[in-house]
């Protein structure tokens, strides 16, 4: 674990913890799953990593997880989103490598179009571990039992047992509705920079479908896509670690 207390941003009223290292660009951006934190063992291993490259490294919680402040259940992908690109924004000078795992990917994805907007060209590279863009839509609900749909109707939110926490994942009515005004695969995805998709093909959690279809919406000369035959959702395996250190630093010598 990091043994250094967290810094803190205030956005819209909730303290966003932060994490960060000086050092060369382009740097490395982190960011996290679905009810994950930033002291998970990717985020940690790319810390290690940038640190011995003399990378600067940003890495930061969401709101409702980790050390930052308010409540998980009311996070919606756009209050995420505007959490992610104040970090940004703030910490980050120069070029940049988004490094995004599971709902992390939606998020940079849907960060590099509002920079874009923005005129903001500073994305050097994407690395996309187990992507789950529009899993709101796509995967969570298509497969709604009736039960869930009346718990989302007459609760607001249906729970749903975790194989990573003995908490359950919490599912809001918001975050769905919220998920339909942020999808990025409706159409083809421009992104501007190279991308690199690393995706387990044993995720129980993210069909390797999901990755594929995210990969033909890419610019297919700038996409990389490498099928891990064993790999699960975590992708937290020695060698998948080895694999996200090779791909951020491909991607890294290719932005410099």
């Amino acid at each position: 674990m990091t043994a250094t207390a967290p810094e803190f941003l205030e956005v819209e009223g909730t303290d966003i913890a932060v994490r960060r290292a000086p050092g060369a660009a382009p740097g490395v951006v982190w960011l996290g799953g679905y009810k994950s934190d930033m002291l998970g063992t990717k985020a940690e291993t790319l810390a290690e990593w940038t640190a011995k490259e003399g990378r600067a490294f940003l890495r930061h919680d969401y709101s409702g997880h980790g050390e930052s402040g308010g409540a998980f259940a009311d996070g919606t992908i756009s209050k995420w989103l505007g959490q992610s690109l104040a970090v940004f924004r703030h910490f980050t000078k120069g070029k940049q490598v988004l490094v995004g795992s599971s709902m992390g990917a939606w998020i940079a994805l849907r960060m590099i179009q509002e920079l874009h907007k923005a005129g903001d060209d500073s994305i050097a590279g994407l690395v996309l571990l187990a992507p789950a863009p529009d899993f709101t839509a796509e995967l969570v609900e298509p497969v709604l039992t009736e039960a869930q749909k009346r718990d989302l109707t007459e609760k607001g939110f249906f729970e749903e047992p975790s194989d990573y926490s003995a908490e359950p994942y919490i599912y809001t009515r918001a975050l769905i509705e919220d998920g339909r005004k942020n999808l990025v695969m409706a159409g083809p995805i421009d992104t501007h920079c190279p991308v690199h998709i690393l995706q387990g093909l044993a995720d129980a959690d993210v069909p390797s479908s999901h990755a594929l279809k995210l990969a033909a919406l890419l610019p297919a000369d700038d996409v990389t896509l490498s099928l891990i035959p064993d790999g699960d959702h975590r992708l937290s395996r020695p060698q998948d670690l080895d694999m996200l250190l090779r791909a951020v630093g491909d991607m890294v010598r290719r932005a410099g």
